[in-house]
């Protein structure tokens, strides 16, 4: 039984009635770019997420570029980024001819680690940026602690973590001086193509945003600085106001899903739980620790991320059977070609290496359902008895 590793056209298929009609309602107002779509977006989104301003923005990678403009960074100015993220994490410090400092991330929940970041800061540090990675918050109070001590910023990277949850109740994205967040397709709450959004608390940046949205324009034609096309378009936006109801419903059915794949693995024998982090005859199969389990949103799984050895060759027998997977991520900043000129204080990266080499992500989205989850595990596990061993000690 093929099973993929996202199908949008479920979701799309239970919220048709309304998303066809918030589409039909934006064509039929012409108000394209902005307008009162986008307003409507904005406040839902500030209640949701317990904002004082949420910002539609184009993209979520427009959102990081957005908010380094908004704070100034530039040359001269170095950021500290973990080196394993999607690549706009990084792409955009270097767009703005400031240096990425890559460090390396924490064995078990993939996110940046503190002490890395510490070690990592110079006279030129002028801001950190946790990725809440895969869904799971990153220790933002311990890396706030370290941005006040030395006075840096704080850019929260939550493009996949609309909702992420810190084990206190408070939502990422408000925690920082700015959260920058992705409505990709794929993600939790998705658009209809791209879409981003920028949140703060503080009014002066949110001000500044909003202006470097519309190229720095206030008022119309006159700029007092060059800021770039980062609008949001009112169809996205209209999409998210009929999604944004029914995430909550959604993280749930992912954390139920991420449930059964633990008792599944545990069941198959190729695991013993989560929260271990290294291989052995017992744990085949590691799968993603939580940091704070509960039965609120701490992780969203917006990615269900296992680590396997010959994850490679696993990748392409399951792939064979029509199971779907995707690697996230394959090669770490500190790898990549266009940032051989970048230098690292520390060239050791040895949990991102590892990952990099073993991660894989299957299939985790709302609308699956546990026959297809026992289908996953039954051929990862048939791979792993009748075509060559997932672990080799």
């Amino acid at each position: 039984m093929p099973v993929p590793l996202l199908d949008l056209k479920l979701q799309y298929q239970t919220l048709k009635p309304e998303l066809d009609a918030a589409l039909i309602r934006v064509a039929e107002s012409q108000a394209c770019i902005l307008g009162p779509e986008v307003d409507r977006m904005e406040r839902a989104m500030e209640a949701y997420l317990g904002v004082k301003h949420a910002i539609g923005i184009s993209s979520g990678t427009d959102a990081l570029l957005l908010a380094f403009m908004a704070l100034g960074i530039g040359p001269g100015d170095e950021v500290i980024v973990p080196t394993f993220s999607f690549f706009a994490t990084a792409g955009c410090v270097t767009r703005l001819g400031a240096t990425p400092v890559f460090v390396d991330v924490d064995k078990r929940t993939y996110n940046i680690d503190v002490g890395a970041v510490r070690a990592a800061i110079t006279s030129k540090t002028k801001a950190i940026v946790p990725v809440h990675l895969f869904g799971q918050a990153a220790d933002v109070d311990a890396l706030m602690k370290i941005a006040d001590e030395f006075n840096l910023a704080v850019i929260e990277d939550a493009a996949q973590a609309i909702g992420t949850q810190m084990a206190d109740g408070r939502r990422v994205g408000g925690i920082g001086d700015i959260g920058c967040f992705s409505f990709y397709p794929t993600k939790n709450l998705g658009a209809f193509g791209d879409a981003g959004m920028v949140t703060t608390n503080n009014d002066e940046l949110a001000l500044k945003m909003r202006q470097l949205r519309n190229h720095g324009m206030e008022p119309r034609y006159y700029h007092t600085m060059v800021g770039g096309n980062f609008r949001i378009d009112s169809i996205q936006a209209a999409v998210l106001n009929v999604k944004l109801p029914h995430l909550q419903e959604w993280h749930a059915a992912r954390r139920i899903n991420a449930t059964l794949y633990t008792q599944y693995f545990i069941d198959a024998g190729l695991s013993t739980g989560t929260g271990v982090t290294e291989f052995d005859h017992n744990n085949s199969v590691l799968l993603p620790f939580t940091e704070f389990p509960s039965d609120i949103d701490t992780h969203i799984f917006n990615q269900y991320i296992i680590r396997v050895q010959n994850r490679d060759d696993m990748r392409a027998y399951i792939q064979q059977k029509g199971i779907g997977s995707e690697i996230y991520y394959p090669v770490p900043f500190h790898k990549q070609e266009c940032f051989v000129n970048v230098p690292t204080a520390n060239n050791a990266f040895p949990v991102s290496d590892v990952l990099a080499a073993t991660v894989l992500a299957i299939p985790i989205f709302p609308e699956l359902m546990p026959t297809q989850i026992q289908e996953v595990v039954a051929t990862i596990a048939e791979y792993s008895r009748t075509v060559r061993p997932i672990l080799e000690l």
